[in-house]
């Protein structure tokens, strides 16, 4: 393996720990980082999404008692059987149309200049819902009903557009959907791990021809640092 595309790997691992769990679209980034690097293709495109793995193992982490809890409980706690329900029913919207669109998005939508236009016109969508939002109504993840979920799965779905943030659309769209901040971040951080889980695999199984036994150090030196940073950077918001 070139030492520049480990390079690059580390420059782009470091894009993605720093972006991940702000609602700033770390695909976008990535894209262009990569684009400015070099760094584009099919083989390209897969490591983008790879690399999230780290911070989604970071997520699983830091909810790994939570986790272990609902499932040794789910047949007889009330609770833990609405929230997986509810994860359920809002990963549903951007599975569909990820399954459907795949091909379509990375072809067309993978380049600097969409996701450019995304990122402003996310970031005046932050903005708007920030200061209109009546997001006082559902306080906790235990209260949300399937139709609250329902409203953040179809947020998510406009994710799939490289450049809107998926924990920045998931929380926006809970919010409008009168959840707190509190319950809006938790549930996009629980609902990223069968997401972002779906699409790794997924993609990867899409372009396994284009990889090699070479492209392992590339790969993991990318999933090292979102790992690494997403630790704190979960840890932080779910005290908050």
């Amino acid at each position: 393996m070139d030492i520049l595309f480990i390079l690059k790997a580390l420059v782009l691992g470091l894009v993605e720990a720093a972006s991940e769990f702000l609602p700033i679209s770390s695909t976008g980034h990535l894209i262009i980082v990569g684009d400015f690097l070099n760094f584009t293709g099919p083989r390209a495109e897969t490591f983008e999404i790879f690399i999230q793995l780290g911070a989604i193992l970071a997520v699983v982490w830091i909810y790994r008692e939570r986790l272990l809890n609902i499932a040794l409980n789910l047949g007889r706690d009330r609770n833990a059987q609405q929230l997986v329900l509810n994860l359920m029913i809002a990963f549903v919207p951007a599975a569909g149309l990820g399954l459907l669109l795949h091909k379509h998005i990375t072809h067309y939508l993978f380049n600097p200049v969409t996701v450019a236009g995304a990122l402003v016109a996310g970031g005046i969508a932050i903005l708007l819902i920030e200061r209109y939002a009546n997001a006082n109504q559902v306080q906790a993840v235990d209260d949300m009903s399937w139709k609250d979920a329902l409203v953040v799965g179809i947020a998510q779905s406009l994710a799939l557009f490289p450049g809107v943030s998926r924990s920045g659309a998931t929380i926006m769209g809970g919010m409008l959907g009168g959840l707190s901040r509190f319950a809006a971040t938790e549930f996009s951080f629980f609902l990223a791990i069968p997401t972002m889980f779906a699409a790794i695999f997924y993609s990867l199984f899409k372009e396994w021809g284009h990889l090699t036994l070479t492209d392992v150090p590339m790969f993991a030196t990318g999933l090292l640092p979102p790992f690494w940073a997403g630790w704190p950077w979960c840890a932080s918001c779910w005290r908050m």
